[in-house]
């Protein structure tokens, strides 16, 4: 979709060569997860691809990937033990290990990742830091449907209901942000008003009911990803959130008013 193609650019804008991994990885779905039903679309993918002047696709197959009597993986970095690390325990060692595993197949002085998946992209750094990687990790922003809504390959999920439900999610994000721009530094009442966005107890533009479950919905130190009780620093507003069977990520940078 447009998120990934935006990337594209990125690399194609700060790189000589872009070369582009389409793999679906089977270690960082849960047992419970959308493995079987998360969209494929390679032929398209592939074209798209082409337009952007993309130099080669790289599509390995599963077996190639992990092939008989594979045992060895990556124990993710701190970063990844919270939020997502709780929620899906086993996914970012399943990130981590894949990602290190196209860097050995595919070597790059510089990959690019989107801020959507936030979290993941903590994961990234921090293993291309600590590993001795050399390679420049370069972060994409968040790219948008009209309507606001994070660009997703499981938005395709929804149907028009849970569309409009799934607005929530962007807008809780923009009362967080509202909150800061007037002054608010307490997190729990950050959180609390993202909450109550994500549930429909405040209308806040027109979308009908609210999210079905939350994850999480919190303001966390933008680097480290610890628990804060002032934003006294570059944060971030994190949210996890379920509309019908889908399940939705998205964020914002939050910077106190002296940034």
């Amino acid at each position: 979709h447009e998120g990934h193609l935006s990337l594209v650019r990125i690399s194609e804008a700060r790189c000589d060569l872009t070369v582009v991994s389409l793999f679906v990885n089977p270690t960082q779905f849960g047992p419970d997860e959308d493995l079987e039903q998360y969209p494929r679309s390679l032929e398209r993918d592939c074209d798209l691809l082409r337009a952007e002047g993309t130099a080669a696709v790289f599509v390995p197959t599963v077996d190639s990937m992990y092939p008989p009597g594979f045992s060895t993986s990556v124990s993710p970095p701190e970063v990844a033990a919270s939020l997502e690390g709780r929620f899906r325990p086993d996914h970012f060692g399943g990130v981590a290990t894949v990602v290190l595993k196209l860097f050995q197949c595919l070597p790059c002085q510089r990959a690019v990742f989107g801020r959507k998946d936030y979290q993941q992209l903590k994961v990234i750094e921090a293993m291309s830091r600590d590993l001795n990687l050399g390679i420049e990790i370069i972060a994409g922003e968040i790219a948008r449907e009209s309507d606001g809504l994070a660009m997703s390959s499981r938005n395709r999920y929804l149907d028009a209901d849970q569309r409009l439900r799934a607005l929530r999610i962007n807008q809780a994000l923009q009362s967080a942000a509202l909150a800061v721009d007037k002054g608010e530094v307490e997190t729990t009442t950050i959180e609390t008003a993202m909450r109550r966005v994500l549930l429909g107890v405040e209308e806040t533009g027109g979308a009908a009911g609210g999210v079905d479950k939350i994850d999480y919905a919190v303001v966390v130190d933008a680097e480290s990803l610890s628990p804060l009780s002032k934003l006294d620093r570059p944060s971030v507003a994190l949210i996890a959130a379920h509309v019908g069977a889908t399940r939705l990520i998205d964020n914002r940078i939050l910077l106190p008013k002296e940034h």
